[in-house]
């Protein structure tokens, strides 16, 4: 037998699934997509695999970029969660939502209390667009009432795209340390 003969039954015996290919041992070990979709599975946590993942990841990207490319000219204001409504810098991010929002912008904050309520609610009583993307956490973060569009996210870079991608500028109060250095890296 040649051994391009050899090299073609090796090959009929080989599976492809997708863009997966495997045999001999691997074979064991994989089942067409077909056969997977219809089986029923017996244990719930297998949406906890990374297969799954992905898939959450790709839908909070699709979910945000089909909400925020609907918004126009957009400013994202990063502060701290911990500042109180007697703070002169909650009155000062009241006053740049409010002056973004009659200047025709779009208000994009983490929709958390302290600075990003602020500017949300500068951005609301202006009748502006008030935005709030919010992280899932266990105990912090829950929405302001000031945000007229609210946006959960799961994982924190797809929420840092969202911050990114559609502002025109960027305003930093003090005491968000993590945030301003996720800004400083657009500029690089």
């Amino acid at each position: 037998m040649t051994e391009e003969r050899r090299g073609d039954e090796r090959r009929s015996e080989e599976r492809r699934v997708g863009r997966v290919h495997h045999e001999g041992p691997g074979e064991g070990r994989m089942r067409s997509a077909d056969e997977g979709l219809l089986e029923r599975q017996s244990d719930p946590n297998f949406v906890h695999t990374d297969p799954w993942r992905v898939l959450r990841i790709m839908g909070e990207f699709v979910d945000g970029f089909d909400v925020l490319a609907r918004v126009g000219l957009a400013v994202t204001v990063f502060g701290s969660a911990r500042t109180k409504p007697d703070s002169p810098y909650y009155a000062a991010a009241l006053e740049v939502g409010r002056g973004l929002a009659e200047r025709g912008f779009a208000v994009i904050t983490g929709g958390g209390p302290g600075i990003m309520e602020a500017a949300n609610r500068g951005a609301h009583d202006a009748g502006g667009l008030s935005i709030g993307c919010n992280i899932e956490l266990p105990h912090e973060q829950r929405p302001n009432p000031y945000a007229n569009l609210s946006i959960d996210f799961r994982y924190f870079f797809v929420r840092k795209t969202m911050f990114v991608k559609y502002s025109e500028a960027f305003v930093v109060f003090p005491a968000a340390s993590a945030r301003s250095t996720s800004c400083s890296r657009r500029s690089r």
